[in-house]
């Protein structure tokens, strides 16, 4: 209870996005988020993921034919997710699906990584009316301008109501 009233009667802001909120075409993007060497160290350790070209500077340096200090793919993906599931998907998400993935170019400590979204593909779920299926073409860039990473999730999403398409509502 709080003190305005009931809790059920207070509006909670921050919420995703619902399957009629998203019909095809629609676009928007996430804000930047900088990647770190705290960020790669901390993801590499936590995965696993003990590839020489990002634990082992003296490699790098001499063996590499990339300057700097890598992030690996799924780190930038992960990253990205994270944005997403913060401001698209808060209450409204229930299940990914599927995707495919494509690195297109590194992301370094220091590279600002933002997302671009576009709805590809929006249908109402034939076994849960009250969900969407929803699929999207996530392309992440870096501050340059340049394209790091391209990946087309399809999720569930929740629906308002169990009769409504896209537009209409």
């Amino acid at each position: 209870m709080t003190s305005q009233g009931k809790e059920s009667d207070m509006e909670i802001v921050g919420l995703g996005f619902c399957y009629e909120d998203l019909p095809v075409g629609r676009r928007f993007r996430t804000v930047g988020r900088t990647v770190t060497e705290a960020d790669i160290t901390n993801f590499v350790n936590a995965t696993g993921m003990l590839e020489v070209l990002f634990i082992n500077a003296e490699f790098r340096a001499k063996e590499s034919s990339m300057s700097g200090f890598a992030a690996p793919g799924a780190l930038v993906y992960t990253f990205m997710e994270g944005l997403l599931t913060q401001s698209t998907m808060q209450h409204t998400g229930f299940a990914f699906l599927e995707m495919e993935l494509k690195v297109l170019g590194p992301t370094f400590a220091g590279d600002t990584i933002h997302c671009e979204v576009e709805v590809t593909e929006s249908r109402r779920s034939r076994s849960r009316p009250n969900r969407g299926l929803v699929r999207t073409r996530n392309r992440v860039f870096k501050q340059t301008g340049e394209q790091v990473l391209e990946y087309t999730p399809l999720r569930m999403i929740k629906a308002r109501t169990t009769d409504q398409e896209p537009g209409q509502g």
